[in-house]
């Protein structure tokens, strides 16, 4: 396989997952009957340009379907987070009734909703019908298709350039990078500003979290990275910062290098060297992944196993792509884990892909009181244990497997 950024040959491994099926690929009763699409997950380091990148096995049309389930706002932590965000850039880059914001991968529309509250005109481009459908009740403009040039030279014609473009937790989901990146040269102003959010490949190596690893996402990235690809592609990183979110993820604002208004910030320099320091242009740095990820498989299915020996039930809680993946991985179904439990009633009376985990309402967790929650969404966590905060009145103990085993 060649790199999907540079073309160049990719000889290094970061690990290898096995086989999965695609980790938002739900299942109802009735496809319980039929095998499952299951696809090699293997994720390899590119030694030129640093793209860290899934195995070219599956395609985008097979992983974004009509009823793709993942909904961003079913997630209070992340709709805090997302409305701070609107609040911060209409402050910085003096948004107002004249301007216009565009966010690529609008989802349910739980950014956008929040900008559209400040009168501020806005655009949705949102690929899942099921999702963009949810947007559009909230009174949001939605175009159903996926970006890149060809749709980012149509929305310039049938609207304008966008002051802001938004993209959150997108940018690893893309597998031809090239592309969608010079989609935003096009769709931004002369002095528009570009946000990308996406987990970071550091924190990622660093804590062991492998189950942000999973079909949908194409690509696992660093700032090293991102600058290579964006500077081959017209645009120019201005400015970066650390969030919290999903484990700890990286906001990057660009602009287009034609124009270069914003000149660098120190907090960009100094991620830079934060990466150069933990070594991310040595491909030494990727080599030992595997081994830190067959402890933590390892320990769950211990704690599983010893659990089930002691006749104490154990349901997890979130049904979400990572736990998908962790899932998959370590072979676990419904002798070790019971059941899965979530918010979203997309998901509920449906089952976790591969594992096959049938997903209930949080009621069931009251009926049957387990005595331990592995909570598969650990980058939540704090939320989840408050939500369930019931659950101490009999014992019970929430558990968590990224970045190490844990009892909360």
């Amino acid at each position: 396989m060649k790199c999907r950024h540079c073309n160049a040959k990719l000889n290094q491994s970061l690990i290898d997952l096995g086989s999965s099926p695609p980790s938002n690929a739900y299942l109802t009763k009735d496809a319980l009957q039929v095998p499952e699409k299951w696809f090699p997950l293997k994720v390899l380091v590119c030694g030129k340009c640093f793209l860290v990148q899934t195995e070219d096995f599956a395609k985008a049309n097979e992983l974004f379907s009509d009823d793709y389930a993942y909904f961003s706002g079913f997630s209070s932590s992340w709709l805090q987070h997302s409305k701070k965000y609107v609040s911060d850039m209409s402050h910085r880059f003096s948004l107002d009734n004249k301007s216009f914001v565009i966010e690529v991968a609008a989802n349910d529309g739980y950014l956008l909703q929040y900008v559209k509250a400040l009168n501020i005109p806005c655009l949705g481009i949102e690929p899942t019908i099921s999702t963009a459908l949810e947007a559009r009740k909230k009174g949001i403009s939605i175009i159903d298709d996926f970006f890149g040039v060809k749709l980012a030279k149509k929305i310039v014609k049938e609207y304008k350039q966008a002051d802001l473009s938004v993209a959150n937790n997108v940018l690893a989901h893309v597998p031809d990078i090239n592309d969608f990146v010079s989609g935003f040269v096009i769709l931004l102003k002369p002095d528009g500003v570009a946000t990308f959010e996406f987990p970071h490949l550091l924190k990622l190596i660093e804590g062991s979290q492998f189950d942000t690893i999973y079909h949908e996402h194409f690509s696992y990235l660093s700032l090293l990275a991102v600058e290579n690809i964006f500077n081959a592609n017209g645009l120019n990183v201005f400015d970066a910062e650390e969030c919290t979110t999903h484990g700890g993820s990286l906001r990057v604002f660009a602009q287009r290098s034609d124009t270069n208004k914003y000149k660098e910030t120190q907090r960009l320099v100094r991620l830079r060297k934060i990466e150069f320091s933990a070594g991310m242009s040595d491909m030494q740095f990727y080599s030992d992944f595997q081994i830190k990820v067959d402890k933590v498989k390892n320990n769950l299915l211990s704690f599983l196993i010893e659990a089930k020996n002691q006749g104490k039930k154990v349901i997890a809680y979130g049904a979400a792509a990572k736990g998908n993946t962790i899932m998959n991985y370590a072979g676990i179904r419904d002798d070790l884990v019971l059941y899965a439990v979530d918010k979203n009633p997309a998901k509920i009376g449906k089952y976790m892909p591969g594992s096959r985990l049938k997903i209930m309402s949080e009621e069931k967790i009251k009926q049957d009181r387990p005595e331990y929650i592995l909570i598969l969404p650990w980058n939540i966590k704090d939320e989840v244990v408050t939500q369930l905060s019931y659950v101490k009145k009999w014992g019970g103990v929430f558990v968590i497997a990224v970045p190490s085993l844990e009892f909360l």
